[in-house]
């Protein structure tokens, strides 16, 4: 006995998955690779092109503190101080400035200089220039030690970001 045929179509498979579009899973991760780049950026690249000027600003203010005939020795010493901490706060980590004061604020200061100038020198009246009178400040040296302080580590800090950006 013969068999009859059956009407039967030949099986088809379906296409291949495509690659693209990709799913949405992939999607959020584009984003969040994307994020964590710009996030990169920023703090590497846009901080040390900001760096300069962060420097140019706090050398204005030391001008306008210094040339302010109304302040005292006393108050003209105490705004250097705010100065160089507001400047320190924008070059470097907040939790390594913070908390400093006294003798371990001079010390960060100082940096590696061997002499040790806010430490031992002149800068020592940064704090204490509330408990001296105005005829045992020295203003000048203070000034200069503070505009020096400021281009050292203005110049140091974009070095080190662009050290640390192109790694």
């Amino acid at each position: 006995m013969e068999q009859p045929s059956l009407p039967l179509k030949d099986i088809h498979l379906p296409q291949a998955v495509s690659w693209w579009p990709l799913a949405p899973g992939w999607w959020i991760l584009v984003l969040l690779c994307g994020l964590v780049f710009l996030c990169w950026y920023y703090r590497n690249t846009l901080r040390a092109w900001l760096a300069p000027g962060i420097g140019k600003t706090a050398s204005r203010q030391l001008n306008k503190i210094t040339s302010n005939q109304r302040l005292s020795t006393q108050q003209k010493i105490q705004g250097i101080s705010q100065l160089l901490r507001q400047t320190a706060m924008s070059l470097y980590p907040r939790d390594q400035v913070a908390g400093l004061a006294g003798q371990q604020w001079l010390r960060f200061l100082d940096g590696d200089d061997p002499q040790k100038p806010f430490s031992n020198g002149a800068g020592r009246c940064l704090t204490d220039a509330p408990y001296r009178p105005d005829s045992e400040l020295d203003l000048d040296a203070v000034v200069d030690l503070a505009r020096s302080w400021i281009k050292q580590n203005k110049r140091r800090h974009s070095n080190h970001t662009k050290t640390h950006s192109d790694a």
